[in-house]
């Protein structure tokens, strides 16, 4: 059963080697040193250069539609035989809106208010970047479900970092 996982980068490691991860998806201010772990091919390794940010911020890259279409084109690519893991610095905002947005990609059939309560039940730190949320809802043409669904969940509890979880993709109840 594919499963998709996210976890800060601070769990990298020991989160791939527990799950048996094959893909990875970085999304990182650039800059951030980051290991990929030894058992990663680079070539299912996608590496999104993009601060936790909504607006524009000096010396920072805003996400954009280049950066959501990228993960969209590596999700189709991924071969769902093996895990897929997904990380950001903390866990909490970056991850689990590429997650958010890797769900409501893979399984269209699924209501994007229950993949939000979902994540929220996985990751009480959970809030999503709104801005890659909103770029993805209106690439994957969800009418702003997507971002209603997230708005709807609220703020996540407050956390220095999130705790590494899984969702299942295949799950037919979370």
């Amino acid at each position: 059963m594919p499963t998709l996982h996210a976890c800060p980068l601070s769990r990298l490691h020991e989160t791939v080697a527990a799950t048996g991860a094959s893909h990875l998806v970085t999304l990182a201010t650039i800059g951030t040193v980051m290991e990929r772990p030894a058992s990663i091919d680079p070539a299912r390794h996608l590496t999104l250069g993009v601060s936790d940010i909504s607006a524009p911020m000096v010396d920072h890259v805003l996400p954009a539609e280049a950066h959501v279409r990228a993960l969209l084109d590596f999700l189709r690519e991924w071969d769902r035989e093996h895990p897929l893991v997904i990380h950001c610095y903390a866990g909490i905002s970056r991850s689990t809106a590429a997650l958010y947005t890797a769900v409501c990609a893979l399984r269209p059939d699924r209501d994007e208010g229950e993949v939000a309560g979902a994540l929220r039940r996985l990751s009480p730190p959970a809030t999503p970047n709104r801005l890659i949320v909103e770029i993805a809802d209106g690439l994957l043409g969800r009418d702003g479900r997507m971002i209603a669904a997230i708005a709807g969940i609220g703020r996540g509890a407050e956390a220095y970092e999130g705790t590494p979880f899984t969702l299942p993709l295949a799950s037919t109840s979370w």
